[in-house]
């Protein structure tokens, strides 16, 4: 069975986060421009400011720096993605920049703050791998001391200067790291309870909603059929009437426990709702839904929940070829209307069953009563031209 599973509230962004069509990508793709693009002009007007950046050789590095900084936020602009690789990239790239220009600057101290880092502290933080955040918390002092190593006359004072600096910076990203774990976990428990059925633990409407569409694609691209299996216990108030809804429950969580076990791990299985379930499935021919639908039914028997009580179940089986065009949420629906019927086929037939649905026979053609014939209009026969002639002589 396809298990729910949201995500690890301790999983940092992956590579398919921000990858190409992941949740972050654009986030971090805009977030990185906007950066990029503000340092770059803010050096380019210190460029034009007298007595902030070097003369010679050293000028021109600087001023090439910045362009080179305006150009990188360009295809972040333009094409709105960026992979994991990428962001450890450039934040790597923003303490080289701030290096440079610390080097460049006439005055690092007081044009050169090492709180420039603040924003790929930031950056690592938020969006990367624990590892590569540690490689970042690690070059951030040595990029500090490269860059104010002429800005002390003493190597104490130096030595301060770095670890104040270096060690609020790392301090910032520890803090922010935790923050996105919090963020994390909370957007986990929150995607918990919208796909998963607090009874049962199985996936619920919404979850089976979101994975119709995966299912309808690799219909299509393996040239199966789609199986809904509509599973309803007998019987079921019954259980309730006479021995409580506890035990009703008890009932619920032990046969979902045994399809969970019994159905293949590409399917769905999801609850409906009170005591109707669905499994949904890629299959050859209707005989692989059926000898799918009969190993539920017989599990389902088998079922006893921690008090002893067991149910059998009827099951519907209703089968489709996925379309090129059609709306999967909606050809779910009508497919899984279609396997109710089946059910309710199989409760009318004795219960404790398994029931294919199969469309009614086309009307007969429709004969005209009777009384509805009419004899086909006389046409008169034409006159000869003698006889014209004749009749009017």
């Amino acid at each position: 069975m396809t298990p729910v599973r949201p995500p690890d509230p301790d999983r940092p962004p992956s590579r398919s986060d921000l990858g190409p069509g992941g949740p972050e990508n654009r986030v971090a793709a805009l977030l990185l421009a906007v950066l990029l693009l503000a340092g770059g002009l803010v050096g380019l007007v210190n460029l034009a400011l007298d007595g902030v950046v070097r003369d010679g050789v050293v000028r021109t590095t600087y001023g090439l720096t910045m362009i080179a900084c305006l150009l990188a936020a360009v295809p972040l602009v333009v094409r709105r993605r960026i992979g994991l690789w990428q962001t450890f990239g450039l934040v790597l790239l923003g303490d080289l920049v701030y290096v440079v220009v610390a080097l460049c600057i006439e005055d690092p101290v007081r044009y050169a703050t090492p709180l420039v880092l603040l924003f790929p502290s930031v950056v690592a933080a938020w969006f990367l791998v624990p590892w590569m955040l540690g490689v970042h918390m690690a070059v951030t002092p040595v990029a500090v001391l490269v860059a104010m190593q002429h800005g002390y006359d003493s190597a104490g004072g130096l030595a301060v200067q770095v670890a104040i600096s270096a060690g609020t910076l790392d301090l910032v990203a520890v803090g922010v790291s935790l923050l996105r774990r919090r963020e994390r976990r909370l957007l986990a428990a929150t995607e918990a309870l919208s796909q998963r059925d607090p009874l049962t633990g199985l996936g619920n409407r919404r979850y089976l909603v979101e994975q119709v569409p995966r299912l309808w694609r690799q219909a299509r691209r393996e040239g199966e059929r789609v199986a809904a299996l509509v599973i309803d216990l007998d019987h079921f108030k019954q259980v309730n009437d006479r021995h409580g809804h506890a035990a009703g429950d008890a009932v619920l969580r032990a046969v979902a426990g045994v399809l969970a076990d019994t159905v293949r791990p590409s399917d769905v299985l999801a609850r409906l709702g009170g005591e109707e379930l669905v499994v949904l499935g890629l299959v050859g021919d209707p005989g692989e839904a059926a000898h799918l639908a009969e190993r539920l039914r017989l599990a389902v028997c088998a079922a006893r929940s921690v008090h002893g009580h067991a149910v059998t179940a009827s099951i519907g089986v209703a089968l489709a070829h996925p379309g090129d065009v059609e709306d999967a949420v909606g050809a779910l629906w009508r497919l899984v209307d279609r396997a109710d019927a089946a059910m309710y086929a199989a409760k009318q037939g004795g219960r404790d069953r398994v029931a294919t649905f199969a469309p009614p026979p086309p009307p007969p053609p429709r004969r005209a009563p009777a009384t509805e014939l009419v004899d086909p209009p006389t046409v008169p026969a034409p006159r000869l031209p003698g006889a014209a002639r004749t009749e009017s002589g």
